[in-house]
């Protein structure tokens, strides 16, 4: 269940610790415990920031971080949005 195909030949795989769902909810849960609703941040801080550096998300890759944030995203739980210097989302 944690392996997803990235060519329809199925040459090249993906395999994922955690689906995209499982990430953003241990992201939301963290953003939730912290009181951190309606707040905005890079991508950067979520996945490099100090504020998370005990956090099992930290340091995740940013596609699968993207990918989390657009699972939260389809749940109205998170909005991604653009940046001046890159990308952020805001969380609700």
């Amino acid at each position: 269940g944690n392996l997803e195909w990235l060519d329809k030949n199925k040459t090249s795989f993906l395999i994922m610790w955690k689906r995209p769902e499982e990430w953003g909810k241990l992201i939301y849960q963290w953003v939730s415990k912290n009181g951190l609703t309606n707040s905005v941040f890079t991508l950067y801080e979520l996945a490099s920031g100090d504020d998370t550096e005990n956090e099992e998300f930290h340091g995740l890759d940013e596609t699968m971080l993207l990918r989390a944030l657009q699972a939260l995203q389809q749940e109205h739980k998170a909005e991604i949005i653009t940046l001046d210097d890159g990308r952020g989302v805001k969380f609700f």
